[in-house]
């Protein structure tokens, strides 16, 4: 992996559909987007903020995550999310993250929906793979 300089940031949004929901797992559940893909939203930021410094053959994913889902929103809604590179302690990535909505009622344009880190490690894939077949974890 080349050197991940601090601040290095990445951006993504989907526009919340019914299977995004709560009650896409359990219909009594209300139709808000769901912690999970808040969540994924977020580790995608993640994987992308990271991507342009991988090798060849290198991947990044995810290995803590500590992250707040603070608001609900409904189907049809647009949410971002965001992760900027904050540290490195020779092993993992430290990403900072957020997830918001575009809200015109509030003074900052945005309405919060989460917020967070999630730590990312690299992962060469080759050797991944041929530690896995050879029945090693």
């Amino acid at each position: 992996m080349k050197e991940v300089p601090i601040g290095a940031r990445a951006h993504t949004s989907e526009t919340v559909e019914h299977k995004h929901t709560l009650t896409h797992h359990h219909a009594e559940l209300p139709p808000v987007y769901s912690t999970p893909d808040m969540v994924r939203l977020m580790e995608t930021a993640c994987f992308h903020a990271l991507m342009p410094f991988h090798e060849p053959g290198e991947i990044n994913v995810g290995t803590a995550i500590h992250v707040e889902h603070r608001a609900a929103t409904g189907v049809g809604v647009e949410v971002h999310a965001e992760a900027v590179m904050e540290s490195f302690d020779g092993r993992f990535y430290t990403m900072r993250v957020r997830a918001w909505t575009q809200d015109p009622k509030d003074t900052t344009g945005e309405k919060e929906l989460g917020r967070g880190t999630i730590s990312r490690a690299v992962v060469h894939v080759p050797t991944f793979l041929a530690k896995t077949k050879n029945g090693k974890p």
